[in-house]
Formats: structure tokens, C-alpha cells, sequence
């Protein structure tokens, strides 16, 4: 599906939208599209399920701002709702589709739950590489464990909030002291 094709469908949708961004290699996707599945049997009529291969679409991903699949995400009248990345239980993928439905975010509980998830996965991750002394395919675990327990604590402490206010006080200090130079 094309990039404009995917925006114009997504905003003459008469009903909320769900969009499972997926691909065939990626095993959480597997693991939750059985869920998938039912959730669309649940919804039908109310919600639809679009599946989008994110092998055949990197636009759409890239202007979305997805890095990591399964990413779920629910849209009413073209506007993004609620989005979760990682395989979740069917409990949370519910939720997706009831906040498709009334329009409102996920609850924050679920969204801490689900990073708690990550960090749990990550460290469990890093004591696996741990144990296999970082060789091999316990490299990849590290990698893996590192990506999951960065994305878990992401979602608590966000760098941009962090960075951003650093960032600012930096160049306003540069401007002022730029400023003064001139003055003189």
C-alpha cells in the first residue's frame, strides 16, 4: 500500500482503526496474532484490523516514527490514539481496541506494565549474555537486553524531557554571552 494511499484510506474510515505494523520473520508478531484474530472477530463492525508488512512498507513506517514491530496502533477519525510496541497480552491488546473504540488513551497503569515488561525482559536478556561471557550468540542477547531495558526505561524517563531542557539553557546561555560581547 502506498504512503498516501495509507493516510487517505485512514482518515475516510468510517469506524476506528487498529493497525498491526508486522512482518513474517518477527516472532512476537506470530505470538500475538492469534490474539489478533479474536480481537477482530470481537470487534467486528466496530473496529477494523489493518495489517501493514513493515518489509513491504518502510514509508509508512518511517513516517509514522516506528523502529521496532509488532507496533499496534489505533486511530479515530485519522488521529492517533493509542500505540504499543512488543508483543502484549491479549488484556492489553483489548484495551487497544476498547480505546480505539471511546477515544481515549491507554491507561497509564497498562503503559507502566508494559515497561516494567521490557526492563524484566532486558535484564533477563543481559544475565543470559552475562552468563555466556558476551561471546557469541550471547552478543546478541546483550544487544537485544540492552535495546529492551533502554525502551522500558524510556517510557519512565524520557530523554527529550532530559536533553531538551539542557539543550535550550545551553544555546540561551550562548546567546546571552554572544550578546554581552557585543554590548561591550
Amino acid at each position: 500500500m502506498a504512503e498516501t494511499d495509507f493516510f487517505e484510506r485512514l482518515k475516510e474510515n468510517p469506524r476506528p482503526v487498529v493497525v498491526d505494523f508486522w512482518a513474517s520473520w518477527c516472532g512476537p508478531c506470530r505470538s500475538i496474532e492469534p490474539f489478533l484474530r479474536r480481537l477482530d472477530k470481537e470487534y467486528q463492525d466496530q473496529v477494523d484490523l489493518w495489517r501493514i508488512n513493515a518489509d513491504e512498507n518502510p514509508d509508512i513506517l518511517s513516517k509514522l516514527g516506528i523502529s521496532g514491530i509488532p507496533t499496534l496502533i489505533a486511530f479515530r477519525n485519522g488521529q492517533e490514539i493509542v500505540r504499543i510496541t512488543g508483543a502484549s497480552s491479549f488484556d492489553i491488546l483489548a484495551a487497544v481496541f476498547e480505546n480505539a473504540l471511546s477515544g481515549e488513551p491507554l491507561p497509564e497503569i497498562l503503559s507502566k506494565q508494559m515497561s516494567l515488561m521490557r526492563i524484566l525482559i532486558g535484564l533477563a536478556l543481559l544475565l543470559l549474555a552475562y552468563s555466556g561471557h558476551f561471546t557469541g550468540v550471547y552478543l546478541l542477547a546483550m544487544i537485544l537486553g540492552g535495546l529492551f531495558l533502554l525502551s522500558g526505561f524510556y517510557d519512565f524517563y524520557p530523554a527529550w524531557q532530559i536533553i531538551v531542557p539542557r539543550l535550550r539553557a545551553l544555546i540561551g546561555d550562548n546567546k546571552d554571552t554572544h550578546n554581552q560581547g557585543k554590548d561591550q
